[in-house]
């Protein structure tokens, strides 16, 4: 299978939420990108591909909490693929020292960066 991806995805695992239709589903992050994110699948969430949630997460050992409007992508059998399509300037701000952290190119999260700002003008 090719991988499509044109975002850089990190490994990140903690505690975040999935919210849908104002039901709170908690779940693992497993990944993150500018551009989306990787989830545990919680048994109890009943959206399907094409839903429109929002994804919370705080990171560890602060009290900062990054908060992004997702799609879900594709649900598999233990985890979802959601695709980030509005961010406020907190939360990316936050997610990009992130990703800059555990990337280790800043030429490629800069240009990243520029295509996912690219990316929601369209």
């Amino acid at each position: 299978m090719q991988n499509r991806r044109q975002f850089s995805r990190v490994l990140f695992s903690t505690d975040a939420q999935v919210i849908f239709n104002d039901h709170h589903y908690p779940c693992k992050l497993l990944d993150v990108s500018l551009h989306g994110a990787l989830i545990t699948k919680c048994d109890a969430f009943i959206g399907n591909q094409n839903s429109q949630a929002v994804l919370r997460f705080s990171l560890p050992q602060s009290e900062i909490e990054i908060k992004m409007e997702v799609v879900v992508c594709h649900i598999e059998a233990d985890h979802i693929g959601l695709k980030c399509h509005h961010i406020d300037i907190d939360s990316i701000t936050y997610l990009k020292r992130l990703i800059e952290l555990n990337l280790a190119d800043d030429e490629l999260l800069h240009r990243e960066l520029a295509m996912s700002i690219h990316d929601t003008q369209e």
